[in-house]
């Protein structure tokens, strides 16, 4: 047995997260959030854990990178094959969650979420590295491979495949939309007294409250 229960992190004191004086949409101060992780150095602050369900109710989460932001939503992207892919099809709901460990915060997101257009996707799949746009081809993502090797011959056959030439789009690969419909700003303070503040609503309308610890 692994006795852990003494392994304890004191938490900083921060501001508080005064409500009356937040923004009125939860957007704005994940702008503001975000661009404290980019700037703390943090490694990959765009990694949010993103929870899906299927439909017998089977629950998974895996780390994913956030692509782009706007008052439309959050996007990421992935193979439609994909275990996260079939998950969604099955139920459009997801649950978020962006861990920024290094400023003792966390936001939590739920919504709904939808396939983007294909010409998102290729304006996206254009600026990748090439090496990665190959990747998308070769990988069957989520499914059973017999060894690493079969996937190294893959990029041996398609790399000389679009040699001379731009690498295209899979019709198998694209982006999601996550449009939000609940935030949660989390905040650490000393002696587990988090500052919580929780956003309920879509687009422009928004209702802003504290939750308890």
């Amino acid at each position: 047995m692994n006795n852990i229960d003494d392994m304890r992190h004191q938490f900083e004191t921060h501001s508080e997260l005064v409500l009356n004086a937040l923004p009125e949409n939860p957007l704005n101060l994940f702008e503001q959030w975000f661009e404290d992780a980019r700037n703390s150095k943090m490694p990959d602050p765009n990694a949010f854990v993103l929870s899906t369900a299927n439909a017998t109710g089977r629950l998974r989460s895996r780390t994913v990178l956030l692509k782009y932001f706007d008052n439309k939503g959050f996007v990421f992207y992935t193979n439609y094959s994909s275990q996260k892919a079939l998950d969604m099809n099955d139920y459009p709901y997801v649950a978020v969650c962006f861990p920024w460990y290094g400023l003792e915060r966390q936001v939590m997101i739920e919504g709904c979420v939808e396939k983007i257009s294909q010409m998102e996707s290729l304006k996206y799949f254009s600026s990748r590295p090439r090496g990665s746009q190959i990747g998308a081809w070769v990988s069957e993502q989520s499914k059973a491979i017999s060894s690493r090797a079969i996937l190294m011959d893959k990029v041996k056959q398609l790399t000389e495949h679009f040699k001379g030439r731009d690498v295209t789009l899979p019709d198998f690969w694209g982006g999601y939309r996550i449009k939000p419909t609940c935030y949660e700003f989390w905040q650490g303070q000393p002696n587990r007294l988090h500052d919580r503040i929780e956003y309920l609503g879509f687009e422009e309308k928004w209702k802003k409250q504290r939750l308890c610890p």
